[in-house]
């Protein structure tokens, strides 16, 4: 995200703001006054205030770290409440529509509801069994690994911007970027025992991925999802299917041949 630029004065803005449902929309003009400060989710809500009562979005803690408030701002998938107006010129004028991956529910508000069925999908995290002492014990480095995973707040502007899901709607094949990143947590946890490798090449079909970076670019925690969650998935399935001695050795032991954690 760019730096907020200085602000002073209170302006006029026009914007554009998607209205309508599945079945019928329209893009409705408003103009706004933009105090200095103001993010777009401020805009929506003086709108709500002023001139549509009806207008309907999601937001909670208008921090960004809830990701409620997900929507297209002038074409890109951004939190409302982390983009600031004063971002963009004092003439241009700003358009929000919804997620374009997703089906509309009403105005901003999408039906995300298939991310959650694919998350139940995955297996959940298996530890390996304690220690003698009752303990487990990992690595400062294995912790490091995967600790990025962990800030995740399922905005899900990765799964609109990839082109898998927002271009091909390929939801019956694909898992999406978030729930790579959420596979990724767990096979390279040092303490899991788990197998997702099977459903990562299958169910998830990683291999529709061509790595473009677009989920890494407009996720708001600055996760690296491709380098260090998609790539390396892409990895464990190449040396469990397609690498010959990797086949192999499965087929002789019945063990997967990549190693566990950040080993």
């Amino acid at each position: 995200m760019q730096p907020a630029k200085a602000e002073t004065g209170t302006i006029s803005r026009l914007m554009r703001v998607f209205r309508g449902d599945k079945n019928r929309s329209e893009l409705k003009e408003f103009t706004i006054k933009q105090h200095p400060g103001m993010v777009v989710l401020d805009a929506i809500h003086q709108i709500q205030a002023d001139q549509a009562g009806d207008l309907a979005c999601r937001w909670n803690c208008k921090a960004g770290k809830c990701g409620s408030c997900s929507a297209e701002i002038n074409g890109r998938p951004r939190l409302m409440c982390m983009t600031r107006m004063g971002d963009f010129e004092p003439g241009e004028t700003i358009t929000v529509r919804p997620l374009k991956a997703f089906p509309v529910i009403k105005d901003l508000v999408t039906d995300v509801s298939w991310n959650y069925e694919i998350n139940k999908k995955i297996k959940p995290f298996t530890p390996k069994p304690k220690n003698a002492d009752g303990t487990w014990r990992m690595q400062q480095y294995e912790i490091d690994r995967v600790q990025e995973f962990r800030k995740c707040i399922e905005c899900f502007l990765c799964q609109d911007v990839c082109h898998v899901l927002r271009d091909h709607d390929k939801k019956s094949e694909f898992g999406g970027p978030r729930f790579f990143v959420r596979a990724a947590s767990l096979e390279m946890h040092p303490l899991d025992t788990a197998d997702r490798v099977p459903m990562i090449k299958d169910s998830l079909g990683v291999g529709l991925c061509n790595i473009t970076k677009c989920c890494t670019e407009v996720c708001p925690e600055s996760i690296t999802i491709t380098d260090n969650a998609i790539i390396p998935l892409k990895e464990r399935v190449v040396s469990r299917y397609f690498d010959p001695l990797a086949v192999l050795w499965h087929k002789i032991t019945g063990l997967p041949k990549q190693p566990r954690g950040g080993e």
